[in-house]
């Protein structure tokens, strides 16, 4: 096959990758995306909560400042996608409510919730009574909570959708391929080898989210540190004239974590496990019925819907669970990996920082912090043997 030449070349095709080969393609770039699958990783699994405040996490300023950011900047996005996509993005501003399934895992949301108005986010604490007005289907015993208005949602599947057919009306190429190495000479890239053939480019956008580290071709110390991190989620179906909830609400149930979040045509996705298990996806019975029983607590009605998919996927975690943006120790190699829980979330901000970076700008303040250089004394991760994808 005669090479073929590209401005640049995204290993990858989830949120991320879809999403930076959109914005350099507005830019007026020749983008070829690489990926057996697009759209159907991880992103085409995940929840897609935009959850900057419901989701943050002691010690983790950084990554809530650029978190509140890209939430802020969801809105434009969306509309901007739709236009160019011609399709539905998917985006509901609809708000989180969080509740808590006894005294103990009150105890610990208490103290969440002071560290949240601490960092001066916007979140309301509901009587027993308020949050019933807002969400009838909470459990009876769940006495209180709290409101994250700004916390919103997308529906994956149909954001990705949407970055597809908005990607190829710019003129984004698309190859149903597996990358196997990238090319590398004279201290730079200059393509990516596939096993359909080797595609030419100056720039090569490594976004292959938990596969990023599998990546042959590149040396060893610009290979990024990242993990796969299984996360086993479940679709139940209802009515969607007759919605169980309205918002997402999530739940603490004896110390886990577990969210309920509606789609438009009455489905119910509830999530998710974290399970450190290397690459298999496999669902599990346990995780299936664990979900499920404390999916019950928080919410009872769950226990009428169908279960219409059980799925898992593999988020991309780094050695500080933050993602990893920008420029390699390899001239034209750009990471946009490691964004573990925000992939979603951090997509808009990550693909306008890929095309400023491909054509020679900085990021975005809010990403710099990200960059892969802090991570240049951290222990690299090993090869994963029997990765494929």
């Amino acid at each position: 096959m005669t090479p073929v030449n590209y401005d640049a070349v995204v290993v990858g095709g989830g949120a991320v990758g879809l999403t930076s080969a959109w914005r350099m393609a507005t830019r007026g770039m020749a983008v070829a995306v690489v990926d057996p699958e697009p759209g159907r990783g991880a992103s085409w699994v995940a929840a897609g909560m935009l959850a900057p405040v419901t989701e943050v996490e002691f010690t983790e300023e950084p990554l809530v400042a650029l978190n509140l950011a890209a939430a802020r900047g969801w809105p434009a996005f969306a509309q901007e996608l739709g236009a160019d996509a011609g399709v539905e993005v998917g985006y509901r501003p609809c708000g989180t409510l969080v509740v808590d399934g006894d005294d103990g895992d009150r105890a610990r949301s208490e103290s969440l919730y002071r560290f949240q108005r601490a960092l001066g986010l916007e979140v309301e604490r509901l009587s027993a009574r308020r949050l019933r007005e807002l969400e009838p289907a909470v459990a009876p015993g769940v006495r209180s909570g709290l409101l994250a208005r700004h916390d919103h949602q997308v529906a994956t599947r149909a954001f990705v959708r949407a970055l597809m057919a908005a990607a190829a009306a710019r003129g984004v190429s698309f190859h149903r391929a597996r990358a196997a190495a990238v090319e590398v000479g004279g201290g730079a890239v200059s393509g990516v080898r596939t096993d359909a053939g080797t595609l030419d480019a100056p720039v090569v956008v490594l976004a292959a989210g938990a596969w990023s580290g599998t990546l042959g071709g590149l040396p060893p110390e610009v290979v990024p540190a990242v993990r796969p991190v299984k996360g086993q989620i479940l679709r139940l179906a209802g009515d969607p004239a007759r919605p169980l909830l309205r918002r997402s609400v999530r739940g603490v149930v004896r110390g886990s974590s577990v969210y309920l979040v509606p789609r438009q045509d009455g489905t119910v996705v509830v999530g998710a496990t974290v399970e450190e298990q290397g690459f298999d996806t496999a669902v599990t019975a346990g995780a299936v019925y664990e979900l499920l029983r404390d999916a019950r607590r928080v919410v009872p009605g769950v226990t009428e819907l169908a279960l219409a998919e059980a799925r898992a996927g593999l988020r991309p975690g780094s050695p500080d669970n933050a993602p990893i943006v920008g420029e390699a120790h390899l001239g034209g190699l750009i990471l946009a990996t490691g964004h573990y829980r925000h992939g979603i979330l951090l997509s808009p901000l990550t693909g306008a920082a890929v095309a400023a970076l491909a054509a020679g700008e900085s990021v975005p303040a809010e990403l710099a912090p990200f960059s892969p250089a802090r991570l240049d004394r951290a222990p690299r991760a090993l090869p994963l043997t029997g990765a494929t994808r």
